[in-house]
């Protein structure tokens, strides 16, 4: 499976089986954990079979077999909710790819002690479930391209493509809060601009989810086709 057939099939899922994740699994997303920690500073972690993170009272009726899952961590900063949306979603696209299963998850997770280490100024942001679903989940009702977007037939297909792609990202209760211009050639740029902006939304995480509907775009448009305003 590709990464954008990836972004097609992969839907939230929030039950999962009791089935382990092979290990040569587990060592290719370690590895992109490694790599994601190395190149966005993010602390980025894997926990697997520990089974009380998705017991609590908060995920009570919602969440259930959730034993793996990754602890989405940073820096304090401006930029923390964006980076964490935009390198947590290739952890959930790769393990799309791999047949697993993933929930991204803001509020319905206990932190379980010795689960987990934060350096000095470093906060979690979320979890994300991880492992084999008892259902491949289903797929959430999407807002219409103008309303999230300038494209039209005078913007190129790229860029219809990558909103198409933008469209089919996770967001916080499905809101689908953000919106992408084409912006076209400015300041002497090599390349056209695009800009990606969130909308304030009163459940929050308007940036986090820009960072995922960031990294769905460019897998949809084409990262050599266009650079962000």
């Amino acid at each position: 499976m590709t990464l954008l057939e990836a972004i097609e099939a992969r839907h939230s899922v929030r039950k999962y089986k009791d089935s382990p994740i092979p290990e040569e699994i587990l060592a290719i997303l370690r590895n992109k954990v490694w790599e994601i920690n190395k190149e966005a500073g993010l602390h980025v972690q894997l926990v697997t079979d520990e089974p009380k993170a998705y017991k609590g009272v908060m995920a009570y009726g919602t969440f259930s077999g959730v034993k793996n899952y990754f602890i989405m961590a940073g820096k304090k900063g401006d930029d923390l909710d964006e980076k964490i949306g935009y390198y947590g979603e290739q952890l959930v696209l790769l393990a799309q790819t791999r047949g697993l299963n993933t929930c991204w998850t803001g509020l319905s997770y206990s932190k379980i002690p010795g689960t987990y280490e934060l350096e000095d100024g470093e906060k979690i942001g979320c979890y994300i479930a991880l492992g084999y679903g008892e259902t491949q989940g289903v797929g959430h009702k999407v807002k219409d391209v103008r309303d999230i977007s300038n494209a039209s037939d005078l913007t190129p297909k790229w860029f219809r493509k990558g909103v198409d792609a933008a469209l089919l990202a996770p967001t916080a209760v499905n809101q689908q809060k953000f919106y992408l211009e084409y912006v076209g050639f400015k300041d002497f740029s090599k390349l056209p601009k695009v800009a990606a902006k969130p909308v304030f939304s009163m459940i929050g995480y308007s940036k986090m989810d820009l960072g995922i509907i960031k990294y769905h775009f460019e897998l949809g448009a084409g990262k050599e086709n266009f650079e962000w305003a």
